[in-house]
């Protein structure tokens, strides 16, 4: 499917992923990644803040508003907690979490895991695998929109954590 990959390897799409719990037969699958040069754990808090705002084109996803810059010490999230927020209202549900490891949410009806895998040399790879379980309307189209948001957001995480 047109902008299902982005940033990803062959390897990085055939691994298992949280969200694969959640969608085990989805109708569409994507995956972006970024390598970020910094370890997990400067990562990691970056992924957890997602709480607070999107972090892709705020004028789109945060209703104008600025995704915050710095860091907010949150604890990390468990399941059941509001995934992100845009606009400062609580948007979908956290439904699988591995401190430093993984955050598997859900939104809009699709299933989401970032993923971070050390590579050894002190960098991280952010993999987010996105999979939905089935049409919605303009289905097709998602994959392609969420292309150009989830490039934006992993970008954005990745200067962050990067400038700490």
């Amino acid at each position: 499917m047109i902008g299902d990959r982005w940033g990803v390897t062959d390897a990085e799409t055939s691994r298992p992923y949280p969200c694969d719990e959640f969608v085990p037969k989805p109708v569409m699958q994507a995956w972006r990644a970024v390598t970020v040069h910094t370890t997990p754990d400067r990562v990691w808090p970056w992924i957890v803040q997602l709480r607070l705002a999107p972090y892709s084109y705020d004028w789109i996803d945060n209703l104008g508003r600025r995704s915050p810059h710095e860091l907010h010490r949150l604890p990390d999230p468990v399941p059941g907690d509001p995934f992100t927020a845009t606009g400062g209202r609580p948007q979908g549900r956290v439904l699988s979490v591995v401190p430093g490891g993984h955050l598997t949410a859900t939104i809009m009806g699709a299933v989401l895991s970032y993923v971070l895998v050390p590579d050894g040399n002190g960098s991280t790879r952010l993999v987010l695998k996105v999979a939905q379980p089935s049409w919605r309307l303009l289905g097709p189209f998602l994959c392609l929109g969420d292309l150009v948001m989830a490039r934006r957001q992993l970008s954005n995480l990745k200067r962050l954590a990067e400038s700490i």
